[in-house]
């Protein structure tokens, strides 16, 4: 399900198209035999293939990293010994009582991530707002205050105390694992709130579901596992400061999902400085600036590894804003330009995009800086660009009816007749070696019919 923000989605993936669609070829290349409807895309959640691949796996990290904050790592022991005492049952029953355990975690986390993502639908119209997008960053920064110990979450005692509460069997084993996050608050509490703002942020239950269910794996994991191999207890490290220094990681985390969310509202080049200044800072703070003592000989190590990647991260955000060339020159819609590109005989792109939406800029930071792209969009093509970062425009209105636009990016191809080569229309990302077989294609039927 994607997020619907006004006119349109925030943006889609072509998953529905063929294979050779989806590397840059027109529907005509298609094997006889399928036709251009069976190329059609279908609308998935707003995140999807690598991106999904990869935010899930930073998500399983993320969950496995607050095993070893200070509020859920001493209920380790608790946890193993708990699983040891059903052992004397057999290695099957101790691993149900284990699938239960990670089961009742998932229960509450996935719960709630559906609950937001429905909640947070009626949130994504309002996306468009940079009020709306400054209190969400805001909301992110004050969770992460909570994680740099600026203040401390606390939950109501008697909520605690019955989350405290322990059941035999295998409904006991759920309920510790339903009331996990209750009893850990403090310290995941805020990290799993701005998780929860960001995925109200989407509005797609489905993906609500999903990377809570991911967060409560990579959570309960470590625990299983700990439990069915119950010996190695013994060789975990010691509780410490280094688990405060894990806190503050989480808390670098919601600060740069900060960033991310306020982004669209700046410039662009301001924008990717300020997540540049989030990696460099993180950096500095966790692996030299920040003094907490190492309690096991691995955690320097662990500290100068997240160090170094932050200065990676800001090194390559930079790098890459200093090395980009120009980009294609884009003029705004109207009749006139219409009327210039037939005259001219020449095809025309339009780039229906707006500057909260993540594929958008990434086609226009990328594709759109390509040198071989700019030169052709320059030589051979009019280049018309649709912003939609803000409603209200009569004449995008018109466009959006006119093209059936139902979400960003969208590019569109005209022929030198004004009409549509629906078969090159591109509704997602595509690198610039695929763009330019889309942009041969157009002027192939442009020099068809000059002839």
């Amino acid at each position: 399900m994607a997020v619907k923000l006004g006119y349109e989605n925030v943006y889609r993936d072509p998953k529905g198209y063929p294979e050779w669609h989806a590397k840059g070829l027109p529907v005509e290349s298609a094997p006889a035999g399928l036709s251009a409807k069976a190329s059609e895309p279908k609308e998935p959640g707003p995140l999807y293939g690598w991106a999904m691949l990869w935010t899930l796996l930073g998500i399983f990290a993320g969950g496995m990293a607050l095993n070893l904050t200070p509020c859920v790592y001493p209920l380790i022991p608790i946890t193993v010994s708990y699983f040891g005492g059903q052992s004397g049952k057999g290695r099957g029953r101790l691993i149900a009582h284990g699938i239960c355990y990670i089961g009742g975690l998932s229960l509450t986390n996935s719960l709630l991530g559906v609950i937001a993502a429905l909640t947070g639908g009626l949130m994504g119209a309002m996306l468009q707002n940079p009020l709306v997008l400054g209190v969400i960053a805001a909301i992110l920064v004050f969770f992460a205050s909570s994680l740099f110990g600026f203040w401390e979450l606390r939950l109501p005692g008697g909520l605690t105390r019955a989350a405290s509460k322990s059941y035999t069997g295998y409904f006991g084993t759920l309920f510790m694992g339903m009331t996990l996050g209750v009893v850990a608050a403090p310290c995941i509490g805020p990290f799993v709130l701005g998780l929860l703002t960001w995925v109200a942020g989407m509005g797609s239950p489905w993906l609500g579901f999903i990377v809570f269910f991911t967060l409560s794996l990579g959570l309960g994991f470590p625990l299983f596992f700990l439990a069915i191999f119950s010996g190695q207890i013994e060789k975990l490290p010691r509780s410490g400061e280094w688990m405060l220094w894990v806190r503050k990681l989480m808390g670098w985390i919601l600060v740069g999902m900060a960033a991310y969310f306020i982004r669209p509202v700046l410039p662009k080049s301001p924008g990717l400085f300020l997540l540049a200044a989030v990696a460099l800072s993180a950096g500095l703070h966790l692996g030299w600036i920040d003094r907490t003592q190492p309690g096991f000989r691995l955690f320097g190590w662990l500290r100068r590894v997240a160090g170094i990647l932050g200065l990676v991260i800001a090194t390559l955000l930079i790098g890459s804003w200093l090395m980009r060339g120009p980009g294609v020159s884009w003029q705004p819609y109207s009749d006139q330009v219409s009327s210039e590109a037939r005259i001219l005989k020449k095809p025309v792109i339009i780039d229906f995009s707006a500057d909260w939406c993540a594929p958008c800029r990434e086609l226009d930071e990328v594709t759109f800086h390509d040198p071989d792209i700019v030169k052709q969009a320059e030589r051979d093509f009019i280049m018309v660009k649709v912003d939609l970062t803000r409603k209200g425009n009569p004449v995008h209105e018109r466009l959006l009816r006119r093209y059936g636009v139902k979400g960003v990016p969208t590019v569109v191809f005209l022929g030198r007749d004004g009409k549509e080569r629906r078969e090159l229309r591109l509704i997602d990302f595509l690198p610039a070696d695929q763009f330019l077989v889309r942009m041969a294609e157009a002027k192939k039927v442009t020099a068809q019919v000059d002839r």
